[in-house]
């Protein structure tokens, strides 16, 4: 049989047949996808051949069929491995929050360079639009604009009051969409928002490092009322980029992208090189400085930036 994979559980998947009918499976002994070491062979998302295991209502999924399309990060720990989030989506979301907690421009970074590197559409949810103050709109729409400028969609949002979420939920018909972020930047409110049946358990933000307490361990997959699919993941506190090359990092940054055929040098890496129009155009205010320290900051095998 075939079917779609909506939960990992680490060593128990979640898989949705043809028929319609839910079937709890493992893997068959030493599953491993071509050319990708990662911790986690099979993803949510996935479509899977499986059969059912004899006199058992389980089944073992021996064959995960070609992805359009993945979100990958470094392993925390295991740095040659990598930790597949989900797979064939239509699009990417980043919930982001300025403050308790606060995304750093360094993780929304990292976040797009995954999603264009992989070809997949991404956006910016802006959460908790309630709590701003007058000034705070102000960061808000600075932050908003670096983005917009460079062409990548942004929304402010509050899950909490339901401000312009039907914003989110036209975005959302119809596609398979991946919510990601930290914890605590509001993403289970959101998403109970948005499908008010599931309940997904939401924390509090912990007083001591302002950071949420992760309250999604796995990912999942749920069916939108109004059509389409969302794929609910565990908050990311650090993205490590994994497998990207050096050489073809610029091509990820769409604003470097449009200019690298006016540098001097075609294998112009943008760092100190005469004649390079990334350099001169940061020169010129026509790029922003925070995206190209997040440009540096991977290229130099940092694994992380704020």
């Amino acid at each position: 049989m075939q079917g779609l994979v909506t939960k990992s559980t680490g060593s128990w998947y979640s898989v949705i047949a043809e028929n319609g009918e839910r079937y709890e499976c493992r893997i068959k002994g030493k599953l491993r996808i071509k050319g990708i070491v990662s911790t986690n062979p099979v993803a949510v998302g996935d479509i899977v051949t499986f059969e059912l295991e004899p006199d058992q209502e389980t089944g073992v999924i021996s064959k995960i069929e070609p992805r359009k399309n993945y979100i990958i990060r470094k392993s925390i720990n295991l740095s040659k491995q990598a930790h597949i989030i989900a797979a064939n989506m239509d699009q990417a979301f980043l919930v982001v929050t300025l403050a308790s907690p606060r995304t750093s421009l360094g993780f929304i970074d990292r976040f797009l360079v995954t999603a264009e590197a992989y070809h997949i559409p991404a956006a910016l949810i802006f959460n908790k639009l309630d709590l701003f103050s007058a000034e705070g709109l102000e960061i808000l729409d600075d932050f908003m604009s670096i983005y917009e400028n460079i062409g990548y969609p942004c929304y402010a949002v509050s899950a909490n009051d339901g401000t312009n979420i039907d914003i989110v939920e036209n975005l959302l018909k119809d596609k398979t969409t991946l919510f990601s972020g930290h914890s605590g930047v509001g993403k289970s409110s959101l998403i109970n928002k948005i499908i008010p049946d599931i309940a997904i358990k939401t924390g509090e933000i912990s007083d001591w490092s302002d950071s949420g307490k992760h309250t999604t361990t796995f990912a999942e997959m749920y069916d939108l009322p109004f059509g389409g699919k969302l794929i609910d993941t565990p908050g990311i506190r650090e993205l490590g980029i994994f497998d990207i090359d050096k050489k073809q990092l610029a091509h990820y940054f769409p604003e470097f992208r449009e200019r690298m055929h006016e540098c001097k040098f075609n294998n112009c890496v943008h760092i100190n090189e005469p004649g390079c129009a990334v350099l001169k155009a940061l020169e010129e205010g026509e790029i922003e400085p925070s995206r190209y320290d997040s440009y540096l900051s991977i290229y130099h095998g940092n694994e992380t930036r704020n």
